[in-house]
């Protein structure tokens, strides 16, 4: 029975590693832009700039905390990071996080706050060039650093307003459309 356990851990692990690099590296993705996030939800995300990162691996889960900006029009997270840090080491082997953006109070009635999915990558070319504008233009400080650049392509989000209405959620998600 241990052997079978082992080969099905290793059959699954194989399968998602596969899927990753498949969505990764072929680049077989595409998302419909006209199927934003609601005004609401996208002001809320651009009045704070601390998210947590939720990442899991080999079931290992772990979550760290980032400074981040949000590009509206890619809808994308953007933060910064070391390659030797745990949820980076994590997103390497597996690209699908998630995570949250709350505020905090002890109100009831004024309880915000959003989980998020989302697909992890380094931004490349001129994607890349937008995300460190936009990244040193809200948090100047990280230029005396070296940074390195990463972006939640976001896939899903519910946020969660009391101020709608006790337990209000809003649901967005991403149409995917894959390539044939």
């Amino acid at each position: 029975m241990i052997v079978q356990d082992s080969r099905l851990k290793v059959t699954f692990f194989l399968f998602f590693c596969f899927l990753s690099l498949f969505f990764y590296f072929c680049n077989t993705y595409r998302y419909t832009m006209s199927n934003l996030p609601e005004k609401r939800v996208v002001d809320f995300i651009n009045e704070h700039h601390v998210l947590t990162l939720a990442t899991s691996f080999n079931e290992e889960p772990w979550c760290a905390n980032c400074f981040y900006v949000y590009l509206e029009e890619e809808n994308s997270l953007i933060f910064t990071s070391n390659f030797d840090t745990k949820h980076i080491q994590q997103a390497s082997h597996n690209i699908f996080v998630a995570g949250s953006i709350v505020l905090e109070t002890s109100i009831i009635g004024k309880i915000q706050g959003v989980q998020f999915q989302g697909i992890i990558s380094q931004p490349q070319n001129e994607l890349h060039d937008k995300a460190r504008k936009a990244y040193l233009k809200r948090f100047p400080i990280a230029m005396l650093m070296e940074t390195h650049l990463w972006v939640v392509d976001l896939t899903y989000i519910k946020m969660t307003d009391n101020r709608l209405g006790f337990g209000k959620k809003l649901i967005w998600s991403k149409d995917l459309l894959f390539k044939s």
